[in-house]
């Protein structure tokens, strides 16, 4: 389950920040502190998700000029 988070980062996210957009337009008399606390928190996850996929970015790139130099020797 982890390795499918870690994997799917992004869209989980995307999915999630969708959802909570439509609940907070379609259902009526949400506190706003319940509204904001859930933006809040998920800002905070976007923050996380970026650094997820920048380190898989990194990882690729390593990769890449691995493979790279050892073809070239």
């Amino acid at each position: 389950m982890l390795t499918f988070i870690h994997t799917h980062s992004t869209r989980l996210y995307a999915i999630a920040a969708a959802t909570l957009a439509l609940v907070a337009y379609y259902v009526p008399g949400l506190p706003t502190e319940l509204i904001l606390a859930l933006a809040a928190a998920t800002l905070g996850t976007g923050e996380a998700v970026q650094r997820i996929e920048n380190a898989k970015t990194a990882n690729a790139l390593t990769r890449a000029i691995q493979v790279s130099t050892t073809s070239t020797q």
